[in-house]
């Protein structure tokens, strides 16, 4: 959207390590003294003092308010309060008024958010259950009192397993997310100019950038599989408990680097998506931005994983509970390693509560993103006097300058 007020990424931003422009008094013109809007004829040095105490004499002029005479009144007004013609102030946000800014734009917006996010909530998961239950095979039962070699065979069929029947339903939940997240990130950005919006106008807007979208979901797990591989690779091509030692070590630091990277390219969606980037300007971009504010942004970040986590937790066990009992699944089955077959109604119930928790995680998620991403470019590249031009604003003209 760089092609309307606001969110154009600035070339001489404060980010980039360039000031922006201060106004100043126009210099003179003939070098004896100040020219433009200061009057040349100014008053001699040391004739003015700051108003004392009046006398109590008769004929004495009362006190101005504000002197410290009179009533005491607002001398000094203070700065004014921040424009606000969406769902967030335009100044720099607080972790509450992120996480407050993402659920009022959903709610103010519902239609287009969570209309969107049910839909694709619904197609996803009937996906998922259709998966499990025909194409997936069945899970690798573990005998509990197998030892040595055997268990260690045991342990290793069933992680291929666990791996094999994850892996679809991780790629359809990623594609899922991405729809998501492009919608909701257009949805988020109109929301801050009080602008409303329509599904199709935010299909419209997010559709171009649905490719690079789903390049960008794709390198960063590639990058990240990249960094395990190169941690625990040389310990395990050792094979020997120096190389188990090595491989813990590797997996340790790798975890470390993992997550940097992670909240480094926290922002490189919306940049991409708002900004118009390609996919690597789209990381270097979120990089800047978060760069100064690593831990700001992972407390962010840690909170919104936290919320998502509970609230998953909370719909997603009476469902679980509901399901086993309508299903009439054995829960010794759960205990004695024995793998489960679930039927029909076990999946379905469970897929009722995967797309509730889904259809409200998916656009909150993705609005904490992009309302993170403006509040960063707020502190950085003063965005707020950009959006709130765009948002035609009084007192926030074109000759508005820069703070």
């Amino acid at each position: 959207m760089n092609d309307s007020p606001g969110w154009a990424s600035p070339g001489s931003a404060p980010s980039d390590g360039k000031e922006t422009a201060i106004p100043r008094p126009s210099e003179p013109q003939d070098g004896s003294g100040p020219t433009g809007q200061w009057s040349p004829e100014q008053p001699p040095p040391g004739q003015w003092s700051p108003p004392s105490n009046p006398g109590s004499g008769p004929g004495t002029r009362p006190p101005a308010p504000g002197w410290g005479g009179g009533p005491q009144r607002q001398g000094w007004a203070g700065p004014p309060p921040a424009a606000k013609p969406g769902v967030i102030p335009l100044r720099p946000l607080s972790l509450g008024e992120i996480l407050d800014g993402s659920v009022s734009a959903l709610r103010a917006h519902w239609r287009t958010a969570l209309g969107f996010s049910l839909a694709v909530s619904v197609i996803t998961q009937i996906a998922v259950v259709l998966m499990q239950r025909y194409l997936l095979p069945e899970p690798t039962s573990v005998d509990p009192n197998a030892t040595g070699a055997e268990a260690l065979r045991q342990a290793t069929d069933s992680a291929r397993s666990t791996l094999i029947s994850l892996a679809p339903a991780t790629l359809v939940t990623m594609i899922a997310t991405l729809f998501t997240a492009s919608i909701i990130t257009v949805v988020i950005s109109r929301s801050v100019l009080g602008r409303p919006t329509a599904l199709s106008d935010a299909w419209a807007e997010a559709r171009p950038r649905i490719l690079p979208l789903l390049g960008l979901t794709v390198l960063v797990p590639l990058i990240m599989a990249a960094i395990m591989t190169v941690g625990i690779g040389p310990g395990l091509l050792l094979g020997s408990e120096a190389g188990a030692a090595l491989a813990f070590l590797g997996f340790a630091a790798a975890c470390v680097v993992m997550l940097w990277l992670n909240v480094s390219f926290a922002l490189a969606a919306p940049a991409l998506m708002l900004e118009r980037q390609s996919i690597v300007a789209a990381l270097r971009r979120s990089a800047k931005l978060v760069r100064g504010a690593w831990w700001r942004t992972f407390g962010v970040l840690a909170l919104t994983w936290l919320l998502t986590f509970l609230l998953t937790f909370l719909v997603s066990i009476p469902f679980g509970i509901i399901a086993v009992i309508v299903d009439g699944t054995d829960v010794s089955e759960f205990l004695n390693g024995t793998a489960p077959s679930f039927g029909w109604s076990f999946l379905i119930v469970t897929g009722i509560g995967e797309v509730i928790v889904s259809t409200l995680i998916y656009p909150f998620v993705a609005g904490v993103m992009a309302l993170l991403y403006v509040d960063q470019r707020i502190r950085r590249e003063a965005l707020d006097l950009d959006l709130a031009r765009a948002a035609g604003m009084p007192g926030h003209g074109a000759d508005t300058p820069r703070s």
